[in-house]
């Protein structure tokens, strides 16, 4: 791929960035970086052939008015950083560089919350309404959430699952009173930290947590109120890097259903090392000889691809479990009799 001016994606910017570091420098910085990250920005680097010196000018452009604007806020905050940037870049593009810079800095509802016991906070919330709970639970971090709902009175659990999974938005108003008044009941029981955001991507992580009983409450109570929302619910529940959870005689199971020349050596392309090993380990050694040759034949893929390939891996899993042929574990609370 040949990168030429225009509209670059972030992952194309950060690529575009290493690839202008040099091998070096770049190794330093994918140091601290998430794997998931790294897999993703190898793959978008193999895949670019050219970078215009323009190109090159405009990315190393950008990154330094960012790295400026950090420092700025480090040093005096976002109002310094602002009267700064306008002197030294204009008042537009400071407020342009400000906003993407700030955008995930911003401090989040219920941060105070998240370093309280959930039996502390289950004491608060039981008496609440379900769209509350649900607002809370939303962006608390999974485990605590998990237990949280894990403990609520089976109607009350389905009612805030479902409406944690529908939530959208919120009134930054209707936000800020419920936060004034939980935190105003924990003063003296809370700490700081970041926290989530609703949608099914929080019900999923949420149910993830819950013990199974809870979970197929919920799941079961969801297929009769909801199903497309119970189906794509289920969909996501286990993931792809989940696999490393189950035991030698699931993966077997499953990999005879896979499709070994297509989908498997696509889903392992960005996969984990542990991943990985997890199925080097339950295939004999020329199979794994000729997965990994295949895996090299791929060359650079679409992350889309690795995904869907992952994705029909992973439905192939959930079918097995409905169908009893496996357990999918769910970290800690599940007990299995052989």
């Amino acid at each position: 791929m040949s990168t030429r001016r225009g509209v670059l994606s972030g992952r194309e910017k950060a690529a575009i960035l290493l690839i202008t570091l040099g091998p070096d420098l770049s190794s330093q910085v994918m140091k601290h970086m998430k794997e998931e990250d790294i897999d993703v920005l190898t793959l978008e680097i193999a895949g670019t052939k050219r970078v215009d010196q323009d190109v090159r000018d405009q990315v190393l452009s950008e990154f330094a008015d960012m790295a400026i604007a950090q420092q700025y806020i480090d040093e005096g905050g976002i109002e310094y950083a602002k009267v700064l940037l306008e002197k030294a870049l204009g008042k537009e593009k400071a407020v342009d560089v400000l906003g993407r810079l700030t955008a995930s800095l911003q401090v989040r509802p219920f941060d105070f919350a998240r370093k309280a016991e959930p039996t502390q906070l289950l004491n608060f919330l039981e008496s609440e309404s379900p769209q509350t709970i649900a607002l809370i639970l939303s962006y608390l971090a999974p485990n605590q959430s998990g237990a949280i709902l894990a403990s609520l009175a089976p109607d009350l659990q389905v009612e805030v699952a479902r409406r944690i999974a529908a939530m959208e938005g919120t009134s930054p108003e209707v936000i800020k009173e419920i936060e004034r008044i939980l935190e105003r009941k924990l003063v003296n029981v809370v700490g700081q930290d970041y926290t989530r955001t609703g949608g099914v991507g929080a019900i999923v992580d949420i149910l993830n947590n819950v013990d199974r009983q809870t979970e197929k409450t919920i799941l079961n109570a969801l297929d009769v109120e909801a199903p497309e929302l119970s189906e794509e619910i289920k969909r996501r529940m286990f993931l792809f890097d989940d696999i490393i959870y189950l035991d030698d005689r699931a993966v077997q199971r499953f990999l005879r259903e896979v499709d070994m020349s297509k989908d498997l050596p696509l889903a392992l392309k960005a996969a984990s090392d542990e991943v990985k090993e997890k199925i080097y380990k339950n295939l004999s050694s020329r199979a794994v000889e000729t997965l990994k040759e295949s895996i090299d034949y791929l060359g650079p893929v679409r992350m889309r691809d690795v995904e869907d390939a992952q994705q029909r891996i992973v439905a192939i899993i959930r079918r097995l479990e409905d169908q009893g042929e496996i357990v999918v574990g769910r970290g800690g609370g599940d007990d299995v009799v052989v």
